[in-house]
C-alpha cells in the first residue's frame, strides 16, 4: 500500500508544471489534534476538486484553477499522474517567513491568511516537494478516501516517471527555501 496526500487539483497541476515547491499544511480536520504530519517521504498526489476558489489562488494561476476544473475525473474515479518525494520540512510560526515562501505556492496571501487564522496555536507545516510525473492513471474511488484529511492509503506502485525540474533547479530552489525557513 502506498500513501497519497489529498491536495486541491489546481496544486497538483502546478507542482506537476514546476510552478510550485512548496505546500503549507495545517492538517485536515480530522486530523485536529496532531496538525498535519508528513507520513510518508515518498507518496502519490492525489487531487481534490473541494473548496478551491479563484480568491484563494493568484491570479496568475486562475488558469490552472479553469484548467481542473474543466478536466474533472469520471464519476467513481480520480486521475493519478504524479508523487512527490520530500525533500525537507519545517514548521513556521513566523509571518514574516511565510510571507517569504510565497513565490513557491499558487495559494493567494488571503488564503494563506485564512489558514494561518484556523486552529492558530498550530504551527503551519512548510513541506519542499520533488514532484515526478508519471503517466496518468484511473483509480477507483473508495468510502474511506472522502473526509477532510490528509493521508489515505492507496493500492498502487509508484512507477518511472519523469521530474517536474531539473534537478540543478530544484537544488537552487531549495537552497533558497532553506535559505528562509532556517
Amino acid at each position: 500500500m502506498m500513501e497519497g496526500l489529498k491536495e486541491w487539483a489546481t496544486v497538483v497541476k502546478a507542482l506537476e508544471q514546476g510552478k510550485q515547491t512548496v505546500i503549507l499544511r495545517k492538517g485536515g480536520i480530522l486530523e485536529t489534534a496532531s496538525g498535519f504530519n508528513v507520513e510518508s517521504k515518498k507518496f502519490f498526489l492525489f487531487p481534490t476538486w473541494e473548496h478551491q476558489e479563484t480568491k484563494h489562488v493568484k491570479p496568475e494561476f486562475h488558469d490552472f484553477l479553469n484548467q481542473v476544473l474543466n478536466k474533472k475525473p469520471d464519476e467513481g474515479f480520480n486521475k493519478i499522474s504524479s508523487y512527490a518525494e520530500v525533500l525537507f520540512e519545517k514548521d513556521i510560526e513566523s509571518d514574516d517567513m511565510i510571507n517569504a515562501l510565497s513565490s513557491f505556492h499558487v495559494w493567494s496571501d488571503s488564503y494563506i491568511q485564512e489558514r494561518r487564522n484556523w486552529k492558530p496555536e498550530k504551527t503551519m507545516k512548510a513541506v519542499f516537494l520533488k514532484t515526478i510525473k508519471i503517466p496518468e492513471f484511473n483509480l477507483p474511488l473508495k468510502s474511506e478516501f472522502s473526509g477532510c484529511k490528509s493521508w489515505i492509503e492507496l493500492n498502487s506502485n509508484f512507477q518511472e516517471g519523469e521530474s517536474a525540474l531539473k534537478d540543478n533547479e530544484i537544488e537552487e530552489k531549495l537552497k533558497e527555501f532553506k535559505e528562509i525557513v532556517k
